[in-house]
């Protein structure tokens, strides 16, 4: 049996930087040509409309990708919540199947051929996946019926990027032949719908291979290709026949799929368990505080803004004065709208210690509606005004947001003023 590194490194993925170099590419006749049952470990596969080539390989389920377990081993009830697919909550990990496609487009429409499909599934303690080549167009048919075959098992669907790239493309495929697509009523997790909310703030880009470096800890080895040039490559094997290239692309194509299984499980780990050790940087702790406060988790939000909060004070946190601001206000409000005042109170003042005006506005609220104490509610709404001269002055707003906040402050300023007149009278 191969050794998990072999089986590593025939996906084209080390850990680590070392050793990574360019591969240049030849696509030329002659001595460099190479039919494609010379570069492809793969086997024909027959099937009613036809032959397409079908490429197999196996990992084990403990296997680690990068840093991260590949499988999960947790149940799915935080992720059906924190992505709304609430049919995924009672599944098993062996009914996901992770889908990624290579195109002879970027751009998708009618005459987009996905003519390299693979599938990851969890079968039997294993984690096969299985890439359907479509060696020539013609051999559509058979392609579409094969993967209709390898996803019957399947309850839900797994991509990055596929809700507005791959599955819209494969449905395509489908219409094309008038044929039913077999996805339709499957719950679909887009991980880079999940990804860009967890890790926008801490991460430029949010693409797949950024994404292998700083959370999986997976780098790719020379074998790899980027996705741009795939298109090209394709084009090149159907006027020329060497397939030499092919090899590359379907690399790429077998690490995305394990990587998007990777991600998927990762994710799975930290969201039903988001107070472990798994999660090490103030921006993903505050990220997924977010998540679970948009899903309505709003004890878990709190316990994880607090966490925030608390590693700023021991100093063992990552934070920016903006960060803190943020984390304060949003814990605030879990607090407002649980109606516990006495303990958003002191999350506001830090923030105005902070130079955030909307703090100034809730403690001037706050004093005024809820405490009846205009003359405080005065004091913090002068305050604010004065804050707006401040900033603007240091040039850290402009005229228009200064327009705006004064128009408001103002406002609030004369209704409090006309408020203690109206005591002072009845006095």
């Amino acid at each position: 049996m191969q050794s998990l590194a072999d089986k590593l490194k025939a996906l084209g993925v080390q850990v680590g930087t070392q050793g990574l170099q360019a591969v240049k590419n030849s696509k030329s006749r002659g001595a460099n040509y190479r039919p494609i049952d010379e570069v492809l470990s793969g086997h024909v596969y027959e099937t009613r409309l036809g032959s397409t080539l079908m490429i197999q390989n196996t990992l084990e389920k403990s296997y680690k990708h990068g840093e991260v377990n590949l499988a999960s081993q947790f149940s799915f009830n935080a992720l059906s919540r924190c992505s709304s697919e609430p049919a995924i909550s009672e599944l098993s990990l062996e009914s996901f199947a992770f889908i990624d496609t290579e195109t002879t487009g970027l751009m998708g429409g009618t005459g987009t051929y996905a003519f390299l499909i693979g599938v990851g599934r969890f079968i039997s303690g294993e984690f096969q996946v299985t890439q359907i080549l479509m060696r020539d167009p013609a051999e559509e048919p058979a392609q579409l019926v094969t993967l209709e075959e390898i996803l019957a098992p399947s309850e839900a669907i797994v991509t990055f990027n596929g809700k507005s790239f791959d599955i819209p493309l494969l449905k395509t495929r489908y219409k094309t032949h008038r044929w039913p697509f077999p996805l339709q009523k499957h719950p679909h997790i887009d991980m880079l719908h999940l990804a860009r909310r967890l890790w926008k703030d801490r991460l430029s880009s949010r693409a797949l291979g950024n994404l292998e470096v700083n959370i999986l800890g997976a780098v790719r080895t020379e074998e790899d290709i980027p996705g741009w040039a795939i298109p090209q490559l394709y084009f090149d094997y159907l006027m020329t026949g060497d397939a030499s290239p092919l090899k590359r692309v379907v690399y790429h194509n077998s690490v995305d799929i394990v990587s998007l299984a990777a991600l998927f499980s990762f994710t799975n780990d930290i969201l039903t368990d988001p107070l472990s050790d798994l999660i090490t940087h103030d921006l993903d702790i505050y990220a997924i505080g977010k998540l679970f406060e948009d899903a309505g988790e709003q004890d878990m939000a709190a316990q994880l803004f607090n966490l925030c909060l608390s590693r700023q004070k021991d100093g063992t946190g990552q934070q920016t004065k903006q960060l803190v601001t943020d984390v304060l206000m949003r814990l605030a409000l879990i607090y407002k709208r649980n109606g516990n005042f006495s303990d958003a109170l002191p999350l506001w003042e830090q923030a105005a210690d902070n130079e955030y005006l909307p703090a100034y506005v809730e403690i001037a609220k706050y004093y005024e509606h809820r405490q009846k104490e205009n003359k405080t509610a005065q004091k913090w709404t002068n305050a604010a005004i004065n804050l707006v001269t401040d900033l603007l002055s240091r040039n850290s707003i402009s005229h228009y947001e200064s327009s705006h906040w004064l128009s408001e402050l103002e406002h609030r300023q004369n209704r409090i003023r006309a408020k203690i007149l109206r005591s002072r009278i009845l006095e």
